[in-house]
């Protein structure tokens, strides 16, 4: 992980970057392509939003606007609670995929496991997958208990979890079961929406490598494994973020940083989530 552009590689083989920029809040049109704009020419390729954002149009029109070959970039959207089941699942992609302009997305996630609901939603994901409309499919803030029901009878395993995750929340146990069933954990909510960046670990991890505290967090997770997408709509932020690939933090960092957990969240928990 020494590079930008540097990949994970899914249970599928496909290739997916360790960073990437989240656009949750950039607003559709100007603001959302202004920043993907930014993040490309900065050396992102991977780029994350949903339906629920409502701006995927703005991000389709920055990436086909781009000089970078639609090959070089990952697009990741996700179908909303509301959309769940399997033909609305179904129509909310296509509606998805025409506001993007984009022919393939590279990866669909499940947002949120809706009760009742996520099994026939992955079964459109599956219908998706297999006829090459997606090059993977995942689910997004999917406990233990979700995914060994998903996995019960599924034809394909997801590829991807996309959860909270960050020092205050490091989801042990789920990324173990993560990493044992070749599912790629992705942290949303890295940065924990600022809280907690003057805490003393993360000021003194900064000042030994020189380093803000957002900087330590990110470079931490991806050498815990972890895709990261921070989001910003600010210039200088989306170059900063992206330069966390000059250092490494040693096991001893690593442990100090593990050591800040306290199972806390900042969104909402999958179990009882009201939206």
């Amino acid at each position: 992980m020494k590079h930008i552009s540097d990949c994970t590689i899914l249970n599928n083989g496909v290739k997916m970057p360790w960073l990437g920029l989240g656009v949750y809040q950039a607003a559709e049109g100007e603001e959302v392509e202004r920043v993907v704009t930014t993040a490309l020419r900065t050396g992102y390729r991977s780029i994350d939003t949903a339906s629920l954002y409502g701006n995927e149009q703005g991000v389709g029109k920055a990436i086909q606007k781009s000089s970078i070959p639609r090959e070089q970039t990952f697009v990741t959207t996700k179908v909303w609670n509301t959309e769940q089941g399997y033909e609305s699942t179904l129509a909310s992609f296509e509606s998805s995929r025409k506001k993007m302009g984009l022919e393939i997305i590279d990866l669909y996630l499940i947002h949120w496991p809706v009760k009742d609901k996520y099994k026939e939603t992955w079964r459109a994901l599956e219908k998706l997958y297999k006829e090459g409309w997606v090059r993977a499919i995942g689910v997004s803030n999917f406990h233990i208990h979700h995914l060994t029901d998903l996995m019960a009878d599924c034809a394909v395993i997801p590829a991807v979890n996309q959860v909270e995750y960050h020092p205050r929340l490091t989801q042990v146990n789920l990324q173990h079961f993560c990493k044992q069933h070749h599912i790629q954990l992705e942290a949303w909510s890295p940065l924990m929406q600022g809280k907690s960046l003057d805490h003393p670990t993360l000021v003194e991890l900064g000042r030994k490598h020189g380093k803000s505290s957002v900087q330590i967090i990110l470079r931490w997770d991806i050498q815990k494994g972890v895709v990261t997408i921070p989001k910003s709509v600010n210039e200088e932020r989306i170059q900063s973020n992206a330069d966390i690939f000059d250092f490494d933090l040693s096991t001893e960092d690593i442990a100090q940083l593990d050591a800040m957990n306290r199972n806390e969240r900042t969104g909402q928990n999958p179990d009882n989530f009201e939206f």
